[in-house]
């Protein structure tokens, strides 16, 4: 569902805002994204530092790494929830209550009421909202027209996640495997989890929201396709260089410190680039 929603939101953005300040706002949404994994690291250090300091962790430290991690999963349906309220109160665009349920009424009363300024019911305004190119999705019509744009933006986006996904899902292991833990043998569950957050929560601050932030700021002026380039090239060129001298990154505390630097410059390279203009 959140995977649907989450294009979704940038869709409904778009077809509210006007041209000057269109990028900025669907880069406003998806900054969000970044908020939220602030928000999952923030989560996890409150609930492990509350467990951290209980009687009961002394005596049952696994036991009570047991609840942590069903805490921190079970407040991720909070968000959840106020993200599905939300969703039911907004109204549709203009757009889709105009071109696919036919009610130019509906959709000026949704326009009046999103942006609080009036729009008649009747006119030119309204009657643009109706007119479509007559072709449908898989037509030929409609290939001709956007099948190009459609394949690359949808190759772009394929092969970013892969990247930026993987990175966020095995920062655990990348980090641990060039020495950035201490070894868990030495350390108890919580404090594990503790350390890990802290550093999630470090690389959103120097690395992810930042890269949204800039986003915001400059897309309406760089453009959407030369970020995407930008961010792409320089991804590639980071990741070479952590991959490639892997073993010189584990060498020293130093080599370690520049590693995660980097790995928090891809973070915002991504974001300042092909997460956030796909």
């Amino acid at each position: 569902g959140i995977g649907g929603d989450y294009p979704l939101s940038a869709t409904i953005t778009s077809e509210y805002a006007n041209k000057r300040t269109r990028g900025a706002f669907i880069a406003a949404v998806f900054a969000m994204q970044g908020l939220g994994n602030l928000a999952a690291g923030t989560v996890v250090l409150a609930t492990c530092a509350r467990f951290k300091g209980t009687r009961a962790y002394e005596t049952d430290p696994f036991g009570q790494a047991d609840y942590v991690w069903r805490v921190v999963l079970m407040l991720g349906a909070v968000p959840a929830l106020l993200t599905y309220y939300w969703r039911m109160r907004m109204p549709e665009t203009a757009r889709y209550t105009a071109l696919v349920a036919k009610n130019l009424k509906q959709a000026a009363s949704d326009m009046t009421s999103v942006l609080e300024v009036e729009i008649p019911s009747e006119g030119e305004e309204v009657e643009a909202l109706a007119m479509q190119d007559e072709f449908g999705l898989f037509s030929t019509g409609f290939v001709r027209r956007y099948g190009r744009e459609l394949l690359s933006t949808t190759v772009c986006w394929l092969v970013l996640d892969v990247v930026f996904y993987s990175l966020n899902l095995f920062m655990k292991d990348i980090l641990s495997d060039i020495g950035w833990f201490e070894d868990a043998s030495s350390k108890r569950p919580i404090e594990q989890t503790y350390d890990i957050a802290r550093t999630q929560v470090i690389i959103v601050l120097a690395g992810t929201l930042p890269g949204y932030l800039f986003t915001v700021v400059f897309v309406d002026k760089l453009g959407r396709i030369r970020i995407q380039i930008v961010g792409f090239t320089l991804m590639t060129i980071l990741m070479l260089g952590l991959a490639g001298p892997y073993k010189f990154w584990c060498s020293s505390k130093s080599t370690r410190i520049g590693f995660a630097f980097m790995y928090a410059l891809i973070f915002f390279f991504a974001n300042f680039g092909p997460n956030t203009t796909t």
